[in-house]
């Protein structure tokens, strides 16, 4: 395999396998840069870690030396749809461009595979709140007696939250395992055995996260071993991993636990009336502690929960109850395979629980805050004592909760699974580099001393793109921000004739900007009036729409072509200092003599500044103008990282030559109207800086 990188560059450049074989495909000279470093970190056994800005085309990047090496390799992907798209589009393309009879493998977590046992149990129940729910099971029914690998994802009917899905699918707390009757015809044990024999296996980052947290403790593993691991959407891996490597509880969980247990008691005489009267109780205290939680932060520590009388007593009422369930269920757990699984289940919430409530008694007391340091020109930062390597805290939802056990560092586990792989390494993104440089993410991943590559957009941005910074908008933490902000996009918007994407740091300032907008001539697509997939379709057909959304929207927007022509982001994306996981991450840099701005939270905003930024300019052809509105950018010191992070954009200060690169003419100050430019990637010719 020593030609690799060669082979690798040939297959992709003028002339070479994919040219003469996919149409559209164009040579990119980044693209080849790229599949060679990636080429090398496979040939070696290395790790590599490379920021491949848009356009660079590192999908095919990475699929070119994984195909042609013969290792068997991971590819994990960022969610559930980045995942479909390349397993049934990228790589059967480049696979049959090159020729080769690899076989592989599409691996998703338990949950997106239908269960034929918890379907047979469904049939009948009375658990459906609506028509719409029967005829959608219904479907389910029909569908399970034809579907070939059991993805619920081929429902594309089917919506991704229904309320069906726990219904006809397992999770690792309900699986019957081995003692399943439908265990030969698993959809489960099938992907896996297919993914044993499959030289490329493509998973998403959950499923890589809950293999590499089951191997930590012991269980065994679910993706088979492999001799190179791609991971692409890199940026996204050490947040996921602090929930795959700490443990948790919620208000859903022990619902469905108290449901699956009256589910399995029909199968043994009398136990119905046994379990009747400690659900009830499971599921009373559930709803009491849940109303108890009204009035506290939508997240926060566990001590600020206990803190409250009334939550602290609902705690140990849910542990009175989980008690008494466990002592009904234990008589009858050998009666059924079913109800064995249930009182396993009671057993691991009782011990999650006690976890939870006990390390608060221990601890005591609640978080100290230290002395605010003096003013340095940054975000002021709420101090929070980290007591221990872990947080524990709690979210509320609108009908629920969950409790939380996260580690602040989870370096250290990313670090022993991978030294113990012995396998190349490929971590890839377009936003993974702060400044040029790689040390937050090589540090928050756990490498050492990686290669790195770093390999930006091939767009010709000065031409394509222009960058909007307004004058005179008052600080964003001031009253009247969201007002001035509109006031400043709207002649944008004009010049634009919509066609626009906003996006906003927090939900409030998405509704008041929305509520303001309402009155204007563009239709307005907002996040949460629709779903996702529903709000980017319409918004792409609408021709002049104007799409407003949140934190969530900073990725997986991906609208080609002028339907999005504007990006404006509202505040520099720092993260909400009232979280207590953050809070807790600050502080522990801080006690070990860090510096928490520098070391966490500005380079936490870069790249999410640069996720937003990416969903500008996503081909060779498109055009369009990134509007920053915060006006730290040029009023404070650490603006000057932000916007040399940031794609070659051409800068300004004037609306003028934001109506200028649009095409629309710009009157002069003596009255006299400009004339746009012709051409109009002539634009910056004629604007003024």
């Amino acid at each position: 395999m020593p030609q690799l990188a060669q082979a690798s560059r040939e297959a992709l450049s003028e002339g070479g396998a994919l040219a003469t074989q996919l149409d559209a495909f164009v040579p990119r000279a980044a693209q080849q840069r790229l599949t060679g470093a990636i080429a090398d970190a496979f040939e070696q056994r290395d790790v590599l870690l490379a920021e491949a800005g848009t356009g660079t085309g590192k999908t095919f990047a990475y699929l070119v030396p994984a195909l042609l090496s013969g290792l068997k390799t991971i590819v994990s992907t960022g969610t559930r749809a980045l995942q479909d798209q390349l397993y049934h589009r990228d790589l059967p393309r480049v696979r049959d461009a090159l020729g080769v009879g690899l076989k592989s493998a599409l691996l998703k977590g338990r949950a997106n595979y239908l269960c034929r046992y918890r379907l047979e149990q469904a049939k009948g129940e009375p658990r459906f709140t609506s028509r719409e729910q029967v005829d959608q099971f219904q479907r389910v029914v029909a569908w399970s007696g034809r579907t070939k690998f059991g993805d619920m994802a081929e429902l594309s009917a089917l919506p991704e939250d229904s309320p069906l899905l726990p219904l006809v699918t397992s999770t690792i707390d309900n699986c019957l395992g081995s003692d399943c009757p439908f265990w030969d015809d698993c959809f489960v044990v099938q992907a896996r055995q297919r993914a044993q024999a499959a030289d490329v296996v493509v998973v998403n980052h959950h499923l890589l996260l809950a293999d590499l947290a089951l191997k930590q403790e012991g269980f065994g593993e679910i993706l088979p071993g492999a001799q190179a691991f791609v991971i692409d959407e890199a940026h996204q891996l050490p947040e996921l991993a602090a929930n795959f490597f700490g443990e948790g509880f919620g208000m859903r969980q022990l619902q469905e636990l108290a449901r699956d247990a009256l589910t399995e008691s029909n199968e043994v005489p009398g136990a119905l009336a046994t379990l009747q009267p400690p659900v009830r109780a499971l599921e009373q205290a559930l709803r009491e502690l849940r109303a108890a939680m009204e009035g506290l932060p939508v997240r926060g520590t566990r001590e600020r929960a206990l803190d409250k009388p009334e939550v602290c007593e609902g705690f140990e009422t849910l542990a009175t109850s989980l008690a008494q369930l466990s002592e009904a269920l234990s008589p009858l757990a050998e009666s059924a395979v079913g109800l064995e699984t249930c009182a396993a289940r009671i057993g691991d919430l009782m011990t999650r629980l006690a976890r939870w409530r006990g390390k608060a008694e221990a601890a005591g007391g609640s978080p100290q805050t230290d002395a605010e340091p003096a003013d340095s020109g940054q975000p002021d930062v709420p101090e929070t004592a980290a007591t221990s390597g872990d947080v524990l805290w709690y979210e509320l939802t609108q009908r629920g909760f969950r409790c939380q056990r996260t580690p602040l560092d989870v370096s250290g586990p990313l670090r022993e699974h991978r030294e113990r792989s012995h396998a190349a390494w490929v971590f890839t993104s377009a936003t993974l580099a702060v400044g040029g440089r790689f040390d937050h993410i090589a540090v928050r991943l756990g490498l050492d001393d990686p290669h790195t590559l770093l390999q930006p957009s091939p767009f010709d941005w000065p031409r394509q793109a222009l960058c909007y910074l307004p004058t005179g908008l008052p600080d964003p933490n001031a009253r009247g921000y969201g007002t001035a902000l509109i006031a400043a996009l709207w002649p944008v918007l004009e010049a634009s004739q919509g066609r626009a994407f906003l996006l906003f740091a927090s939900h409030r300032a998405l509704r008041e900007a929305a509520e303001t907008l309402r009155d204007g001539p563009w239709p307005l697509f907002v996040q949460g009036e629709a779903p996702r997939a529903t709000l980017l379709q319409r918004f792409r057909e609408s021709g002049n729409g104007v799409l407003l959304g949140a934190a969530s929207f900073r990725e997986g927007v991906d609208v080609v072509g002028d339907a999005l022509s504007v990006v404006v982001v509202d505040k520099l994306p720092f993260a909400a200092p009232d979280d207590p996981v953050f809070e807790a991450r600050l502080e522990a840099i801080r006690r070990s003599g860090g510096n928490p701005f520098r070391d966490e939270q500005l380079p936490q905003a870069v790249i999410a500044l640069k996720q937003g930024v990416g969903r500008l300019i996503r081909s060779e052809t498109d055009r369009g103008v990134l509007v920053l509105c915060d006006p730290r950018l040029t009023g404070k010191p650490y603006g000057r990282i932000f916007l040399d992070s940031l794609p070659p954009f051409a800068r300004t200060r004037r609306v003028e030559d934001v109506q200028t690169f649009f095409g629309v003419t710009v009157p002069e100050t003596d009255g006299q109207a400009q004339d746009a430019p012709q051409d109009p990637t002539d634009w910056y010719a004629a604007a003024r800086f």
